[in-house]
């Protein structure tokens, strides 16, 4: 199981598009019109293998815009896996009573989005693609569009870590182990998952919501460069993280 994907929200895609270009790199690689049954608009923005996901609400009554209002403005929304069965996930989590609001079964491309009162707040995916091997580093991902590499960026590499907020870190480090079926560690005062690709993290309140995406790590070329194009493009700079659409995106270096 990979971590794949992790999307955003915000009132309007554009000024945080920019903004990750500006910062990070990124590229606007697909918007999919699929999306829209959900009364949202997107962006995908190719990170190495993995995705940045804006998504804007386009119907007042869409889940996407009663979670800005309750989180209190643009933030992080969803952790989409990647793993080789989303089929056999899904049928395990309904056995543990995880409810499911939206899903496919059929076609190459599968996936289950799990109920985010079940999943400690947060909107969490498990998909598949058949036929693609998801631990190579590039393989292929649907919801990116058929070209998606095209848009690859030259700074950002991949994403390897995501952190979630919580009142109680440590009850939902716990319920997402049963959820993902990988055990707690902890790393300093962070609880975490670590996947087979990428690793999720529990922390303390950042907000006065207490409860969804907070962080993500982002590797890069240079450290140094990306934080320079942060102040220079008068973007939020906390704790050597940029903070974009309410979410403190960290750039680490390469490992090695």
């Amino acid at each position: 199981m990979r971590l794949r994907q992790v999307a955003l929200i915000a009132r309007q895609i554009a000024p945080v598009g920019t903004a990750l270009e500006a910062v990070f790199g990124l590229k606007a690689g697909f918007r999919d019109p699929a999306v829209r049954v959900f009364g949202l608009a997107n962006v995908v923005m190719p990170v190495g293998g993995e995705f940045l996901e804006v998504l804007e609400p386009i119907r007042e009554d869409a889940s996407g815009a009663r979670y800005l209002a309750r989180r209190g403005g643009d933030a992080g929304y969803m952790v989409i896996l990647q793993a080789s069965d989303a089929l056999a996930h899904r049928a395990r989590l309904e056995a543990e009573g995880v409810r499911i609001i939206a899903a496919r079964g059929e076609g190459r491309y599968r996936f289950s989005h799990f109920h985010p009162a079940d999943c400690a707040g947060v909107l969490l995916s498990i998909d598949s693609v058949e036929g693609a091997d998801w631990r190579a580093p590039m393989s292929d991902w649907p919801p990116a569009g058929p070209d998606w590499g095209d848009f690859a960026s030259e700074v950002s590499l991949g994403i390897t870590a995501v952190t979630l907020q919580s009142r109680d870190p440590l009850a939902a480090a716990e319920g997402w182990s049963m959820l993902l079926d990988r055990p707690v560690t902890r790393a300093g005062d962070t609880l975490e998952l670590r996947l087979d690709q990428g690793a999720i993290r529990f922390i303390a309140p950042v907000d006065d919501d207490g409860t969804g995406v907070v962080g993500l790590d982002v590797v890069v070329t240079d450290v140094a460069q990306v934080l320079a194009n942060a102040a220079r493009a008068g973007a939020i700079i906390r704790d050597d993280a940029v903070v974009i659409c309410g979410t403190a995106l960290r750039p680490v270096a390469l490992p090695g």
